[in-house]
């Protein structure tokens, strides 16, 4: 057990270069991808609690993210997609379920849409099945990211901590937030791709052709948890399960019950 809970981490070869990724565990694999702007680091406090759970899990940086090789020009959603297989191939595993997290959660989507073969089961924690009206008002909002720049005196880094602040109304990790925060900013002038990316998928569209077995997972306290409401009362056909609290940053926040929801829809138990 002891070398079952052994963190490493390696890399596979993607379009745009190498894609980072890490793992934990020797069970059902579950391939994990994060928000943005963050990067894998988003599930750092879940990887062990997943492997006690009998769960072997994978978390990969979006290209231009944390480890992985930035792509050499705005990118779509289907693009992206190709993370999923890439690091399976790298891994030797033929088929994982997959999870991810907001901007993960359309990428997964894709990728169980483009590689059904390689695709179990899918867990999509904070769906994004928006209205035009909806997706505008969200690239307007997040404009801002292509404005990235930097400041002798700093005030770049106020004025970003400042606007990812104020996405919620009440914050409980200072840690974690602090974390994610620092992450997201190493993606530096390309940071806006994957937000971008997200604001021209359909993810509503996408949903409806899934043939997977499929959880939305959702948190009362997320900022876009509506959109889950939306998604359940859409596609009741689709499991549903929620935790109480906890903000944007949930999966550091509530990491063992956290875990404990991705383990009961995978069928999964404590080692």
């Amino acid at each position: 057990m002891t070398s079952q809970m052994k963190i490493h981490k390696g890399y596979a070869d993607g379009r745009w270069g190498q894609v980072h990724y890490t793992e934990c565990g020797a069970g059902e694999p579950l391939v994990l991808v994060h928000q943005s702007p963050t990067d894998s680091v988003q599930f750092a406090r879940v990887l062990k609690p997943l492997a006690r759970r009998g769960i072997r899990a994978i978390a990969i940086d979006i290209p231009g993210f944390g480890g992985s090789d930035a792509p050499d020009a705005p990118p779509a959603i289907p693009d992206y997609a190709h993370i999923v297989p890439a690091v399976l191939d790298r891994l030797g595993i033929p088929r994982a379920s997959v999870l991810g997290h907001h901007t993960g959660a359309v990428v997964v989507t894709e990728a169980a849409l483009q590689f059904p073969d390689r695709v179990h089961k899918v867990i999509l924690n904070g769906p994004l099945p928006m209205s035009d009206e909806e997706r505008g008002q969200w690239r307007a909002l997040l404009a801002r990211e292509k404005e990235w720049n930097l400041r002798w005196d700093g005030s770049h880094i106020k004025e970003l901590w400042d606007f990812r602040f104020n996405a919620q109304p009440a914050w409980t990790d200072l840690e974690a937030f602090h974390a994610n925060f620092i992450h997201g900013l190493l993606a530096g002038r390309t940071v806006w791709y994957a937000h971008d990316a997200v604001m021209t998928y359909r993810h509503e569209e996408a949903i409806e052709r899934l043939t997977q077995p499929c959880l939305i997972l959702a948190n009362t306290g997320d900022a876009i948890y509506y959109l889950s409401q939306r998604a359940r009362e859409r596609w009741p056909r689709l499991a549903y399960t929620e935790l109480d609290g906890g903000t944007i940053d949930i999966i550091d926040e509530q990491p063992e019950a956290w875990s404990e929801a991705v383990a009961a829809f995978l069928g999964t138990r404590e080692l």
